[in-house]
């Protein structure tokens, strides 16, 4: 029951914390084959401005100050409802407090989840579409931190869930059951499903079926997707039939850099999480390490970031967008720490982490902005994605950027990097 101890001392400075808050900001917007060869190496990243708007503080724990801002700005009940953007902050905000074990993070975490479960468990979502599922993972992390029964009942509704919903014929779960996305698997939805249920499998001793059930959907998915640069498209469509899709492979057009980071870290965190013997585990290598060399190969060598459509950065118009960013820079930098990728890719996620610190500075304020990060998006057209609002702290952006930041504070050992160096 490791942290229960701190919630009961902190859920008295969460509440006084919410009393103390102004009201909340403007709401983020919501979201309406065969293996690669391997690519050249990407060009030495060029010296370049790395200014951003508001006050660099150098030493700053950016982790920290991110968190701590985001919880000025809303309370539990204002930060929105159940839904995957919540879900990805709150989550890099438990790795937070994994570091630093300040119990009113994990407080914040249990009242947000508790407006959504009842004392007996009861959590009125149907799951009918991958994205509602990604916030089941602060259920397994909650019932590891508090021992409390009703979060396994509310998790295990996903896990039961999951016997019954819709699949392509090779297997892979459908991104929703809604007639519009019927038949389509999305990049994007192996992050919704597949790390909370491969960390429900050890938590609940479901690892055999967890095991098998993950690798199996990472591995139907990177075959559909992935293409011979190593990247995957953003959809596939089995029936052929979206408008998006290419008529003869079912192929969304573009390779939308987000949908390709979400496929990076659900990779990452099973390979974490399965056996050695696991018997994909070697294709999902194979399928990662393919993956690694396309983000290499188009990474923006002006700012070590990535690209919005991430194999078009020689267009005029086209932008980098700082969540991909944190999720290309986490993937590889975990996947070359495990051992799963080359070495080198370390500082290639090292070029990453600078050129996502020049998007966050502290306003006038004193709270952290983070800027550039695409708000929810479907699947569409090149001019579709170039078009998309680049907001300002969208939740997107916030927890792709705190899983980043641990992983990369962690591993170089170079502390609290000041923005813009």
């Amino acid at each position: 029951m490791n942290g229960l101890r701190a919630l009961t001392a902190a859920l008295a400075a969460c509440a006084a914390l919410v009393a103390l808050n102004g009201p909340p900001a403007a709401a983020v917007p919501k979201p309406a084959s065969a293996p690669a060869p391997a690519l050249a190496p990407a060009p030495a990243l060029a010296p370049a401005s790395m200014s951003a708007p508001g006050v660099s503080a150098a030493g700053t724990d950016w982790s920290v100050a991110m968190t701590d801002s985001t919880m000025a700005r809303f309370t539990p009940g204002q930060i929105g409802g159940w839904s995957y953007p919540v879900g990805l902050y709150l989550y890099g905000q438990y790795l937070v407090y994994q570091r630093t074990h300040n119990p009113k993070d994990l407080a914040y975490i249990k009242s947000w989840v508790d407006r959504f479960v009842d004392s007996k468990g009861t959590i009125g979502q149907s799951f009918n579409n991958l994205d509602s599922m990604l916030a089941g993972r602060l259920l397994v992390i909650l019932h590891h931190e508090t021992g409390q029964a009703k979060y396994k009942t509310a998790a295990t509704k996903i896990r039961n869930r999951l016997a019954t919903y819709p699949r392509t014929s090779d297997g892979g779960f459908w991104h929703s059951t809604s007639d519009s996305r019927a038949h389509q698997l999305w990049a994007d939805g192996t992050f919704m499903v597949n790390p909370f249920l491969v960390e429900y499998g050890r938590e609940f001793n479901d690892a055999a079926y967890a095991d098998d059930e993950t690798t199996k959907q990472l591995v139907v998915y990177g075959t559909h997707l992935q293409q011979p640069n190593g990247l995957l498209k953003h959809a596939y469509d089995e029936s052929k039939t979206a408008s998006w899709a290419n008529p003869s492979t079912g192929l969304a057009p573009e390779y939308w850099c987000r949908a390709v980071g979400w496929y990076g870290m659900a990779a990452v965190d099973v390979l974490d999480t399965i056996p050695a013997d696991q018997p994909r585990r070697d294709r999902l290598l194979t399928i990662l390490r393919n993956l690694a060399a396309g983000i290499e190969h188009y990474q923006d060598p002006a700012t070590g970031r990535w690209f919005q459509v991430a194999d078009k950065g020689t267009h005029a118009d086209d932008w980098t967008e700082t969540s991909c960013s944190s999720m290309f820079t986490f993937t590889l930098s975990r996947a070359a720490e495990q051992g799963y990728i080359d070495p080198h890719y370390a500082a290639v996620a090292q070029r990453g982490y600078q050129g996502v610190l020049a998007k966050v500075a502290l306003g006038g304020d004193g709270r952290t902005d983070l800027s550039d990060v695409s708000i929810g998006t479907n699947v569409g057209d090149y001019s579709y994605y170039i078009g998309r609002t680049r907001a300002t702290n969208d939740f997107h952006g916030l927890g792709a950027f705190l899983i980043m930041n641990e992983q990369l504070r962690r591993t170089t050992g170079s502390g609290s990097p000041k923005a813009g160096e």
